[in-house]
């Protein structure tokens, strides 16, 4: 199984260790295209600050991240799951993951980046701030650009079992599986039903959507669940009790749509 995930806006400092390695990181095939964006990116950040707050899209407050970015090459490294924060990776809590769910982590969980293209949870990065919605003057629209150096690695990463996509629609951009993969890709939206005047009623809740992404990644790493294909998903996360309606694709070469529906928000 592999699961993809999205990135946290905000993230941990960097560490105290050794600097960024690029060759250490996961996807060693997207190496030229995460040299050419980190070279643009400290460039940008240190030559001009007040164009690379505009570039990155940071508010005043934000102006620090400038700094951050542009002393990425010597910043600490640390391991992605410890530098991505927030909503999704609080609930997910992989520190506190026991021996064994840490390993199944390590082999199935890809961060998406704006920066990376995509990274490991044991991969070792510095902090730094570049969504994949950035324009970088240089290489352009993010989302556009990792687009073919994914499409170079992705199916092979994605072998030849379940692909459980929880991005956002941001970084879905950057790779959209096709063919026989996209055929054992299940993408995940959830749902709050909530009954108004006696009729239920559902929506889409985004602090409660990714802590509830973030828990259904802890509990299949936590299980040992291998489900091999969607349809084993769907009956996998039934029986960690949530609710989930399932529509298989009508055509070859489109993903499962799974929408996991919760009627308590926390």
């Amino acid at each position: 199984m592999l699961v993809l995930l999205p990135p946290s806006e905000g993230k941990a400092p960097s560490g105290r260790g050794a600097p960024l390695k690029p060759e250490s990181l996961s996807l060693p095939g997207l190496g030229e295209a995460r040299r050419a964006v980190l070279d643009e990116l400290v460039e940008l950040c240190s030559a001009d600050e007040e164009k690379a707050r505009t570039v990155l899209g940071l508010s005043e407050g934000l102006r620090g991240e400038v700094a951050k970015n542009a002393g990425l090459r010597t910043a600490g490294a640390r391991p992605a799951g410890e530098i991505y924060t927030g909503v999704l990776y609080d609930a997910l809590d992989l520190a506190s993951l026991d021996a064994a769910a840490k390993r199944r982590a390590g082999r199935s969980l890809l961060v998406f980046s704006g920066l990376w293209g995509a990274v490991g949870v044991g991969d070792k990065i510095p902090s730094y701030r570049c969504s994949m919605g950035v324009k970088l003057p240089g290489l352009g629209a993010l989302g556009a650009y990792w687009r073919a150096p994914m499409a170079s690695v992705m199916p092979e990463a994605a072998g030849d079992g379940l692909v459980l996509d929880l991005r956002s629609s941001a970084y879905a951009a950057a790779w959209k599986p096709k063919g026989e993969v996209a055929g054992r890709t299940a993408t995940v939206r959830v749902l709050h039903a909530q009954l108004v005047d006696g009729v239920e009623k559902r929506s889409v809740v985004s602090h409660f959507n990714k802590a509830t992404k973030g828990r259904i990644v802890r509990s299949l790493l936590t299980t040992g669940a291998r489900p091999e294909g969607p349809a084993e998903l769907v009956e996998a996360l039934r029986d960690l009790g949530h609710v989930v309606e399932a529509e298989a694709p009508t055509k070859p070469g489109r993903p499962w749509a799974l929408d996991v529906v919760v009627r308590e928000i926390h």
